[in-house]
């Protein structure tokens, strides 16, 4: 009887870890993010209601992507005594359902919490960044994926995926691998076969890809980072970075800045632009910058994904196609899924307000590679 016995709990024990290393179906080339809606927003009430509707889904669908990246706030689901914001829960369920109904999938990330915001640093406000330092709030991280999980358990894990925190900014690599670690126990005892997004510390950067840790023998994992380098071409005039105050001529591919413009600059930006006065960009630097994630990914054999990538609005055209056209030839070359930033805010190719394109060249551009089906 107790061989009997051992020889059924070995067979559970064989199932639940077979289970576990089974890899699911979610497979991704071609998004873009639905940003500065339920994430980095104001709108409440009718006007984000409003935001995004089904007939953005079924463009997203006609145009040929594939799937969307939907960043969340927790100031949006959760007041600050942790109770649950009813509207947006259902405008998330509502996103979801509309992606299976125009056969997008998703990945629901967790963008900005009250414990970790990525731009605290340049905002001079890093000292409400309490994340890797408070056992409570990490456990409050938990917590909210645990009601996020019951909630959105019931969606195909063929079709959502979890990316549990974004741009992690921690002084330390190890601190972000902790918190992985933990975050990822605990959502694996409730969800064992969910395709989760981890992406690396300091901004979700290619450059710290190699100092993650990825939890070992889980094929349901998709790696992440972040790229908008050459930061003086991809936010030329954003007011938020000190790069964006630059206002002489940017040129790509080559060298970024002449050393006319760069004379000509104010004395406090010439330490951000002397190395784009040296440093040839063009599509052999962006396959250099990819180097390091695309051998973590193969070490890990994990899908390979950039999260983030794209020009500000205000940008020359020109410049923004030729960088565009050089990212989408390295994504291709490598097998790399990606989502814009963004559908249509100040990064975007759609005009909400207008009901139109605000650039259909980039559109064009972005659907011309290769699709889903073309992944190897």
């Amino acid at each position: 009887m107790k061989k009997y016995l051992s020889l059924c709990l070995a067979l559970v024990a064989a199932l639940l870890f077979s289970s576990c290393e089974k890899e699911t179906d979610f497979r991704i080339k071609r998004g873009t993010n639905l940003s500065h809606w339920l994430s980095q927003s104001e709108e409440r009430g009718e006007a984000r209601r409003l935001h995004i509707q089904e007939d953005d889904f079924e463009r997203l669908e006609q145009l040929g992507f594939d799937f969307v990246r939907i960043p969340i706030d927790e100031e949006q689901f959760w007041d600050e005594d942790g109770n649950k914001l009813p509207e947006a829960w259902d405008l998330l369920k509502f996103a979801l359902d509309m992606c299976g109904k125009h056969h997008l999938r998703a990945i629901v990330d967790l963008h900005i919490i009250r414990s970790h915001y990525f731009n605290a640093v340049n905002e001079g406000k890093a000292d409400a960044n309490t994340l890797f330092t408070s056992e409570e709030a990490q456990q409050q991280l938990i917590n909210m994926w645990y009601q996020l999980s019951d909630v959105l358990k019931g969606y195909s894990n063929d079709s959502v995926a979890y990316e549990f925190m974004n741009e992690p900014v921690a002084d330390d690599h190890e601190q972000w691998n902790k918190l992985v670690a933990k975050v990822h126990k605990a959502l694996r005892e409730r969800e064992p076969k969910r395709t989760l997004v981890i992406g690396s510390n300091m901004w979700q950067s290619y450059e710290t890809i190699q100092y993650l840790k990825v939890p070992e023998g889980d094929k349901n994992i998709v790696l992440s980072f972040h790229y908008y380098n050459p930061m003086v071409l991809t936010h030329y005039g954003a007011w938020w970075t000190p790069l964006g105050k630059y206002t002489g001529k940017v040129n790509y591919p080559g060298v970024l800045i002449s050393k006319e413009d760069y004379e000509a600059a104010p004395d406090s930006l010439k330490p951000a632009l002397e190395p784009f006065t040296t440093q040839e960009w063009n599509i052999d630097k962006i396959r250099q910058d990819f180097k390091d994630a695309i051998e973590v990914a193969k070490k890990y054999n994990l899908q390979l994904f950039c999260g983030e990538w794209g020009v500000y609005e205000p940008v020359d055209r020109e410049l923004a196609y030729k960088w565009y056209k050089d990212m989408l030839t390295v994504f291709d070359e490598f097998d790399i899924a990606w989502t814009t930033w963004c559908y249509d805010a100040d990064f975007g190719f759609w005009d909400q307000q207008k009901n139109d394109y605000k650039d259909k060249p980039l559109v064009d551009i972005l659907t011309s590679g290769k699709k889903l089906e073309d992944k190897k």
